[in-house]
């Protein structure tokens, strides 16, 4: 994924993404980097998560997001505990004590808002370009300020409007000039940004004055998001995906399907069986090593783990610089990635759409600078 709030830097990938991140001193024992060293790693880290999560979607056909979503958030939940006893990364854990009370008020709804953002715009890229997505997004900002200025939490400004104007007719021409657009999958992406944008409301109200990085809001959000997806799975995509993965892991299962296909296919042509007979048998062999995605137990693994180190990168990029030079950054990886997912998957961005999101990010970086004040 591809919303989430990395000091003033939109981090929000198509995986466990932080839940909430203030700029906040450094422990002693956490090395600091330098913004030229931490942000081309993060660029890099962020745009391979989307690009490699569309590769698994749209590429080997395995089009099951929450299944993925699932896994990432099993694999944080695993990952975060086991740095917690082997590292200093999550010694801000410590300072977050959880009651019972704290559980059911603040971080329930807020899993749920954060599973059910995740799970929207993951599904997005099963109907909409890496390109257009990332567009979308820059409508997070004016999200977050509808819904501030409608539970009266803040006033709406002169200035804001003008933000709001902005990016919404950048986002609005965007869209206009998006050659496969897709009604269904705006919705399901606008969905996602709704989720997003009422989720970060939230930390801001409920959770306000506590001091987390992003590897510490994993750390606790991601073992509730898991379970609540894995009470989503069975209604949406049922036991499909679990089937496909038991099926890579105790042995190519389409392979194995195919052989058996031509070897039946052998068969029938041993007795005289009719040449259409047996085309057709050759052919549902065929269709079916189409149909069953290549998913190996590697790919799921490695997947998960460049999720995990994009939040290991963030913990590093929160102290790296001020907030523009964090926001300008988050800027860059974004037109980075809608140019490299034009090269990579052959899209296209005609004038219409690169003057649309010219004039939404320059929105984006004004509501970022002004602190959304």
């Amino acid at each position: 994924m591809e919303n989430e709030k990395l000091a003033t830097v939109d981090l929000h990938e198509d995986l466990p993404p932080p839940a909430t991140a203030q700029h906040q001193q450094q422990p002693r024992s956490r090395a600091k980097l330098s913004a030229a060293a931490i942000i081309p790693v993060w660029i890099v880290l962020s745009s391979g998560v989307i690009i490699y999560n569309n590769y698994i979607y749209n590429t080997l056909q395995f089009k099951y997001p929450v299944f993925l979503v699932t896994w990432h958030l099993t694999f944080a939940a695993i990952g975060t505990r086991i740095l917690q006893r082997t590292t200093h990364l999550l010694d801000g854990a410590k300072d977050v004590p959880v009651s019972k009370d704290m559980f059911f008020r603040s971080i329930l709804p807020i899993g749920l808002l954060f599973s059910g953002s995740l799970i929207l715009s993951n599904t997005a890229y099963l109907y909409l370009s890496v390109a257009y997505i990332q567009m979308l997004k820059a409508f997070t900002p004016v999200a977050i300020l509808l819904i501030t200025w409608a539970t009266r939490i803040s006033e709406p400004s002169r200035k804001l409007l003008l933000i709001v104007l902005m990016i919404s007719s950048g986002v609005a021409i965007t869209s206009k000039g998006e050659k496969w657009f897709s009604l269904v999958g705006f919705f399901i992406q606008a969905g996602g940004v709704g989720f997003e944008a009422t989720r970060l409301v939230l930390i801001q109200t409920l959770l306000h004055g506590l001091k987390m990085d992003p590897l510490v809001s994993l750390h606790l959000y991601a073992p509730v998001c898991a379970l609540i997806n894995l009470c989503v799975l069975p209604f949406t995509e049922g036991i499909e995906p679990l089937r496909i993965v038991w099926a890579s892991i105790v042995g190519s299962y389409s392979e194995a399907m195919v052989a058996v296909s031509n070897s039946a296919a052998s068969a029938l042509a041993s007795t005289a069986t009719s040449d259409a007979t047996v085309s057709a048998v050759v052919a549902s062999g065929e269709a079916l090593e189409a149909v069953v995605p290549h998913i190996t137990p590697f790919l799921l693994f490695t997947n998960a783990l460049l999720a995990f180190l994009l939040n290991i990168a963030a913990v590093f990029l929160v102290g790296a610089g001020s907030g523009l030079v964090l926001t300008l950054a988050g800027v860059l990886k974004d037109v980075l990635l809608v140019a490299g997912s034009v090269v990579i998957w052959g899209g296209e961005v005609g004038v219409m759409q690169a003057s649309g999101y010219s004039i939404a990010l320059c929105g984006l970086v004004l509501f970022k600078v002004s602190g959304g004040k």
